[in-house]
C-alpha cells in the first residue's frame, strides 16, 4: 500500500494536515536531542522528512533512514540526494538489522499503527539504542470525546478518504489510515506501552485537536 502512494505521499500529508505535519516533525527532532557526531535512526522514514530535518538541525549527526517500503526509500533518495549524512536502508522494524546499543536516538513517524505488535517493535528499538538514548514517536491517536469530536470524526472518516481519492488516487489507502487511527492506542495507553518496553522518562504531547501524539522515552 505504501509503495503505491509513495509518489504523492508528501503532497497528501501537507493537504490533510493543513500544513501542520512539518511542525510536528520539527518537534520530534527537538525532543530527540542532539546526537553530536553519533548515529541516529529514523524508522518508517517514508520520504525522509524527519531524517532530513535531523541533519539540518544537528549538522554533525549521521542518520540512517530505514523503511519497509522500497518505493518510499526511492522517493527519499530522490528528494534528498544531496544529503550525504543520510544512509537509506530497507529494514523491518520487527527485526532490525543492527547490533545492540548503536544509536543515540531513534525516531519514527506513523510506524506503530502499521505493525502487528507495537510492543515488540518498541523493545527492538530499545535494543538498538545506546544507554541514555532517546526514542521519539509521532503517530495518530484516537480523538477524545468532546464537543469537537463529531467534526473530527467526520473529517477522519469521510474527508481524508475523499482527499486520498483525488490527490493520492488511492481512496482505500486513506480509508485504512482513518480506520487505523480510530482503532489505535490512546495517548495514555501508548505511554504505558513505552513503559512496558522498558523506557523511562516517558512523556507525550498532543496536536491537531488531539488526533496526533508525539511520545518520547529514554533507555537507561
Amino acid at each position: 500500500m505504501f509503495d503505491a502512494i509513495a509518489g504523492r505521499y508528501d503532497l497528501m500529508n501537507r493537504v490533510m494536515t493543513m500544513g501542520q505535519d512539518q511542525k510536528w516533525r520539527r518537534f520530534v527532532v527537538k525532543m530527540a536531542g542532539d546526537p553530536g557526531a553519533g548515529l541516529t535512526l529514523d524508522l518508517a522514514t517514508g520520504t525522509g522528512d524527519i531524517g532530513a530535518l535531523m541533519t539540518e538541525t544537528y549538522p554533525q549527526a549521521r542518520v540512517v533512514g530505514g523503511d519497509f517500503s522500497l518505493n518510499m526509500l526511492k522517493e527519499a533518495r530522490k528528494r534528498f540526494a544531496g544529503k550525504q549524512q543520510i544512509s537509506w536502508q530497507a529494514c523491518d522494524a520487527n527485526m532490525l538489522p543492527f547490533g545492540d546499543d548503536i544509536f543515540r536516538s531513534v525516531t519514527f513517524g506513523y510506524l506503530l499503527r502499521n505493525v502487528d505488535d507495537a510492543l515488540r517493535v518498541l523493545r527492538e528499538v530499545r535494543r538498538v539504542l545506546k544507554p541514555g538514548g532517546r526514542v521519539v514517536c509521532l503517530d495518530t491517536t484516537p480523538p477524545a470525546k468532546n464537543m469537537l469530536s463529531p467534526f473530527v470524526r467526520f473529517y477522519l472518516q469521510h474527508g481524508i478518504p475523499i482527499m486520498g481519492k483525488f490527490i493520492a488516487r488511492d481512496e482505500a489507502a486513506y480509508a485504512y489510515l482513518t480506520g487505523s487511527t480510530m482503532d489505535f492506542y490512546t495517548a495514555e495507553q501508548l505511554a504505558q506501552l513505552f513503559s512496558e518496553a522498558g523506557f523511562v522518562q516517558i512523556g507525550y504531547k498532543k496536536f491537531m485537536c488531539g488526533t496526533i501524539g508525539v511520545h518520547w522515552g529514554q533507555k537507561i
